[in-house]
């Protein structure tokens, strides 16, 4: 039996009584036929979403159903997955350093800690990790606007040389252009970041550099849980057989996967892309001088920290670029 004759203006009772059954035979039947169904259309749901989003744990997949119409908890999500077996794949342990802070170039105060950027371009935060490939070793280095997640510049190569991360600098500033002066540039103290030709590429850009405590990867938190994700839902599980094929499969996960489409749930379980889509056109508008007057009392702690840290004996420094006036 339809619903389609209600809306000719059929009601129940009358369409039970053209029929020739009850009521409460209809409701009895109703009851014992349409949980199971409901039950066998969200258990073929969970399927097709998990299949879909190998990676995706019961709350993104409970995301994901709610966008197609399902009226469900994440308890009950959890519950089916289980039931049918359901797993997210996990990452392996093994983890080489990719972070050399043992060097004598300048490192710079942390203007990050404790700050909530409130627009885009206010905060980007970088790092580097490896990438396994079949004969030997990749790096990966990204920059992410700290306010939507997206990735907003990358780079890959087969060293851990500066130009690495210059590179990756360099497209986030090609494709984001900040306003001199209104953006702090966080990274952890490796010698990528604290280089001359890192620090000179911020400089020319008037872009304030800010870097982690020692041992605290909470300060780069954001940077991080992004290399996380990028593990578990892309690099493992696959083979690369060289740089190329790497730097191809990942920019497609970085750009269309992981901007375009993976739900955050940071972002009220929205993409990257889709939550800067949604930003009201005041906040994407923001001026010069409203984002300086944000970024103002980290400035005034870079000089503090600066000042301090002058006033602390210890080895001499390759002097280069300075970063504190």
């Amino acid at each position: 039996m339809t619903t389609a004759p209600l809306s000719q203006g059929l009601t129940l009772e009358r369409m039970c009584r053209l029929s020739g059954v009850s009521r409460a035979g209809y409701y009895r039947q109703f009851a014992a036929s349409a949980p199971r169904a409901e039950e066998t259309d969200v258990r073929d749901a969970i399927q097709r979403l998990a299949l879909a989003h190998r990676h995706y744990g019961y709350r993104r997949i409970t995301a994901l159903l709610r966008r197609e119409g399902f009226a469900v908890n994440h308890k009950r999500v959890l519950r089916l997955m289980r039931e049918d077996n359901l797993l997210c794949l996990r990452k392996q342990p093994f983890v080489p350093a990719t972070t050399d802070s043992r060097h004598d170039w300048r490192v710079v105060a942390n203007l990050a800690r404790g700050m909530v950027p409130t627009g885009l371009d206010q905060l980007w935060v970088a790092d580097i990790t490896y990438i396994r490939l079949k004969e030997e070793f990749a790096y990966l280095a990204v920059v992410l606007d700290a306010f939507s997640r997206r990735v907003v510049g990358w780079a890959l190569q087969t060293h851990l040389q500066a130009s690495l991360a210059t590179a990756a600098l360099t497209m986030a500033i090609a494709a984001r252009w900040p306003a001199p002066g209104s953006l702090i540039h966080h990274s952890d103290r490796g010698i990528q970041y604290a280089c001359g030709d890192y620090a000179a590429l911020l400089q020319a850009h008037d872009i304030q550099p800010s870097m982690s405590r020692i041992g605290n990867p909470y300060d780069n938190a954001k940077a991080e849980s992004f290399m996380k994700t990028l593990k578990q839902e892309e690099v493992d599980g696959r083979t690369y057989r060289d740089a190329d094929h790497a730097r191809q499969m990942i920019g497609s996960f970085i750009e269309e996967v992981y901007n375009g489409r993976r739900l955050h749930s940071a972002l009220a379980y929205q993409s990257p892309a889709e939550f800067e889509a949604n930003l009201h056109p005041a906040e994407m508008t923001m001026t010069t001088a409203s984002r300086s007057l944000a970024t103002a009392p980290w400035e005034a702690r870079s000089l503090a920290a600066c000042s301090a840290q002058s006033d602390q004996p210890g080895p001499a420094m390759q002097p280069p670029i300075a970063t504190c006036p």
